[in-house]
């Protein structure tokens, strides 16, 4: 059985990173930022980008799915609502594919130090201290970063999809 590991998070938090210290620990792996479907100049968004953002996210998951050398697929994007997981995954061809659905957490403290270790402007470091809140109440597995290694966090994932 493939699995599908959808790790979201608000930015800043470390998604980039600890997906790709994940596809490492896996034969037959690939990850896919969800930020690489929509990297435009200038960052445009309306319902017309947004609808062509989940179509090459899908279309591209849907293109590893079938794959017969990929057994794991690794997504990564901001994903602070469930009606965006839920977007995502209603266009996947799932049948034989265990999804499993983690949100990275940390402390606002922490989360604000990240921001700045990156550059990222006042305004985003709010609005991802915003994303961190709605990211509590999503379904799913949470782990919280605070103060762990990418290795510890990348293990919890890993037993989470075992």
């Amino acid at each position: 059985m493939k699995k599908l590991y959808m790790i979201g998070g608000p930015m800043g938090i470390g998604k980039t990173t600890i997906s790709k210290a994940l596809k490492e620990k896996f034969n037959q792996a690939v990850m896919l930022d969800g930020d690489w479907c929509w990297d435009m100049h200038p960052f445009i968004v309306n319902e017309e980008t947004k609808k062509l953002v989940f179509k090459n996210i899908q279309d591209v998951l849907n293109n590893f799915i079938h794959c017969s050398e990929i057994k794991n697929i690794i997504f990564c994007w901001v994903m602070h609502e469930q009606e965006i997981i839920d977007q995502v995954l209603k266009s996947l061809d799932l049948k034989d594919v265990k999804v499993v659905q983690v949100t990275l957490l940390c402390s606002e403290d922490e989360l604000i130090q990240r921001c700045r270790k990156d550059q990222r402007s006042q305004e985003t470091i709010e609005k991802s201290l915003q994303r961190l809140a709605a990211c509590r109440q999503l379904k799913g597995s949470k782990i919280d970063t605070t103060d762990q290694s990418i290795e510890a966090i990348a293990h919890k994932i890993l037993q989470l999809g075992e």
